[in-house]
């Protein structure tokens, strides 16, 4: 078990620097910085009361990580537990304690197999290709395999992948602090590469978008650049088109076309996903290299 302690920030219930501009570690340039991606992942009668559906946490999974790396879950119920084990992740526990600090458990052992359950069906994570078709299957990916992670030692610069739940805290000052823990103990976990993912949910009485530059500033502030922007809608995998629209008004007129009001349906997003990675600094350029002129020999 390890605790990380925040050492970047001396007042750390004000973690955001101002002078900080998070637009000069985002990896993708740009207005808006980064990427919006929209992820059709449902929730089942069976995610009730769970903090990410399965879907969204096999989604997850399968899109940052491969079998044998290290995944810290930092949700309520640990609602990553069940899909790390089917897909031969190594799953850490983690928590922050009422005084705000952040641990992190020992790895989950593989869970046993119920012998009431069948082998090939019904569980909760059926084969990718059911849920998402073949929009993650690329043909020109080198065969898969699995990395070996360090059984007892150090997650430091291991850890593929880091999922927590926004708000960390209902308080406002306790969620500012527990983001500081939680950015600066990234900022030592995640491995080149590694993602830092925060699951915001929509509450039903949201009156509008809340506003995460503080957030990305104060990433950038400990090395972490905004990666990425993802969209979880409340839809299924077959059947429907995404059709986005520019105004309020053109959804509603559209909506109210008598011919197309049976194929229209507006979704409801049940998450959005905010993606941090370690800033790769440019690599300084090599003596004696020549920037132009003929090539002699």
């Amino acid at each position: 078990m390890s605790e990380h302690t925040p050492q970047h920030h001396p007042d750390p219930v004000r973690p955001v620097d101002p002078c900080v501009d998070p637009t000069l570690i985002d990896l993708v340039a740009g207005d808006p910085p980064v990427p919006v991606t929209v992820w059709r992942t449902a929730r089942g009668p069976a995610d009730a009361g769970r903090s990410i559906g399965a879907r969204l946490a096999y989604r997850l999974i399968a899109a940052y990580t491969r079998p044998g790396e290290v995944i810290v879950d930092l949700t309520s119920d640990h609602a990553l537990a069940a899909v790390c084990t089917a897909g031969g992740r190594r799953h850490h526990p983690g928590w922050f304690t009422d005084a705000s600090s952040l641990i992190i458990g020992p790895a989950t052992p593989p869970a046993r197999p119920d012998p009431t359950t069948s082998r090939d069906g019904g569980g909760d994570v059926p084969d990718m290709s059911v849920w998402f078709g073949d929009d993650l299957t690329d043909p020109d990916l080198p065969a898969e395999q699995t990395t070996t992670a360090p059984g007892h030692g150090s997650l430091q610069d291991a850890t593929s992948l880091v999922v927590v739940c926004w708000p960390l805290d209902p308080a406002d000052a306790a969620n500012r602090i527990r983001l500081a823990w939680l950015l600066t103990a990234c900022a030592q976990l995640l491995r080149p590469g590694g993602c830092l993912v925060l699951v915001v949910t929509i509450p039903a009485a949201a009156s509008g978008p809340e506003d995460f530059t503080p957030v990305a500033t104060a990433a950038a502030a400990v090395g972490l650049g905004y990666l990425q922007h993802i969209v979880a809608v409340a839809a299924e995998t077959d059947g429907d088109t995404f059709v986005y629209h520019v105004t309020d008004e053109e959804l509603l007129t559209l909506t109210q076309q008598t011919d197309q009001r049976w194929a229209v349906a507006h979704l409801k997003v049940h998450a959005d996903l905010l993606v941090f990675t370690p800033f790769a600094p440019a690599a300084a350029p090599r003596e004696g290299r020549r920037d132009g002129g003929d090539r002699r020999g």
